[in-house]
């Protein structure tokens, strides 16, 4: 017998019950060839061939779908880091670069597209400072777009002045998009060891070491892993670990069967499967809720760090051991707005900023989708940043910002983003200035490698 009763039933239970999903199926496509000192037609390039690769990948996805019976929630594409393409145009802003991106992610039927990014870890050239100076504008009059900004990594250290003028432009990119139906911080993101091959947005964008078009997939399933750690109740914690990597081998191979298949379908090759646990709005599909089953009272009591670390490795070894391609953040995603369980941590005041900080040492992402006070300066927002680079440069991990100075909130207020993006509480920051050493600007230098204790 192929499979028993018993785990036809488990995996009927993980879909109905436990929110087992393909979170996404994400097409990556090199825009290389679409440069043109003329932006109307590297602009139509660019529509063209992200139309003509990317043309079936929704109803590829729903017939995939419908077959194995399998959820996909999001089917979106990433691309060449726009600055990367649109440096080549005579062009003084890329809002029409966005634009283009726009039209392509509504006429797929895709819920988001990333890519509107630039790689400044060592430096800053003319076509990323157009880039970063055009973010605000573009994501205020679009609906679909992400945008990305990677500003250190572990090799080149972190670009202080990138930091400091990514501040400014979280800053400007809220108050220009404080009328829309979406803040725009919620679709930018700002990196450290930026993968090139990450499925999941806002941060998602095709990395120039990439083949011509792939497809990447993030598989997520915090409900089964809660389901998972209910079964271990009482249990010493190796017992829990070691349920948990069971169930994240299972989930592993559900996500290589449906990525596999779309890139067959697609005639495109297979990238990487991201195992990262990410959480929505839902009752019952949240990474805090698994902490709390853990044994923590509250997600950012004390252990919450301790038991993250445990999850985040679990999940990674249970999934290496189902895919030889596994890739992209991989670990836990702790955002705010977008975790049920996150949100009532924050209601009850069991987590802070510092402890979410903290917790970002040993999962695999950063500060996701925080509301703070609208008023927070500019520069306390990038010194906010600048540790959370500094996790990631020294322990050469990626971590991410992804925060929303809310226009007119102060600390408790609510923020409503809708969708998967949710909800959350402001929550507050630190009164205390950082101005003059971010004003320095310049670069922290790279750790050191080879010399450790």
């Amino acid at each position: 017998m192929l499979f028993t009763p018993v785990e036809i039933q488990e995996t009927v239970n993980m879909f109905l019950r436990h929110k087992l999903d393909v979170r996404c199926i994400t097409m990556g496509i090199s825009l290389l060839d679409c440069a043109d000192s003329d932006p109307k037609k590297a602009n139509q390039r660019i529509y063209d061939k992200i139309m003509k690769k990317a043309g079936n990948l929704v109803k590829v996805g729903q017939d995939i779908e419908k077959e194995l019976g399998v959820p996909i929630i999001n089917k979106r594409v990433s691309v060449t880091p726009i600055a990367l393409v649109a440096g080549a145009s005579n062009a003084t802003s890329y809002v029409e670069y966005c634009k283009t991106l726009d039209k392509c992610a509504k006429e797929l039927g895709i819920n988001f597209i990333g890519g509107f990014s630039a790689l400044v870890q060592k430096g800053i050239t003319p076509a990323d400072r157009i880039l970063i100076d055009s973010i605000p504008e573009a994501l205020a009059s679009t609906e679909f777009v992400c945008s990305s900004v990677n500003v250190g990594s572990t090799k080149s250290g972190i670009n202080m002045d990138a930091v400091k003028l990514m501040g400014e432009t979280i800053k400007k990119t809220s108050e220009a998009s404080a009328h829309c139906e979406i803040n725009g911080c919620s679709k930018l993101v700002v990196f450290c060891n930026a993968p090139e091959d990450n499925p999941f947005m806002a941060g998602a964008f095709h990395g120039p070491g990439e083949a011509d078009s792939v497809i990447n997939v993030g598989v997520s399933g915090p409900g089964v892993i809660l389901a998972a750690a209910r079964d271990y109740k009482g249990k010493p914690i190796n017992e829990l670990a070691e349920g948990i990597k069971k169930m994240a081998f299972k989930i592993t191979r559900l996500g290589q069967l449906v990525g596999a298949e779309a890139a067959s379908r697609l005639g495109v090759d297979f990238g990487i499967l991201d195992l990262s646990l990410a959480p929505t709005p839902a009752v019952g599909d949240s990474v805090a809720r698994i902490l709390e089953e853990i044994g923590l009272e509250g997600a950012g009591c004390p252990g919450t760090t301790a038991a993250l670390a445990m999850l985040t490795d679990m999940v990674k070894k249970g999934g290496v051991m189902a895919s030889t391609s596994v890739g992209g953040l991989s670990g836990a995603f702790i955002p705010v707005s977008e975790d049920e369980g996150m949100i009532n941590a924050v209601k009850q005041g069991s987590i802070c900023l510092e402890k979410l900080e903290a917790m970002t040492t040993v999962c695999s992402v950063g500060l996701d989708m925080i509301a703070i006070p609208g008023d927070t300066p500019a520069t306390t927002i990038s010194g906010i940043m600048a540790d959370e680079f500094a996790i990631g440069m020294v322990n050469n991990k990626t971590t991410a910002v992804r925060l929303i100075p809310a226009p007119g909130k102060k600390a408790g207020d609510w923020i409503e983003f809708g969708g998967l993006l949710g909800g959350c509480p402001v929550m507050p920051v630190s009164k205390f200035s950082c101005a003059d050493f971010i004003n320095r600007g310049g670069r922290i230098p790279a750790p050191i490698h080879s010399f450790r204790n």
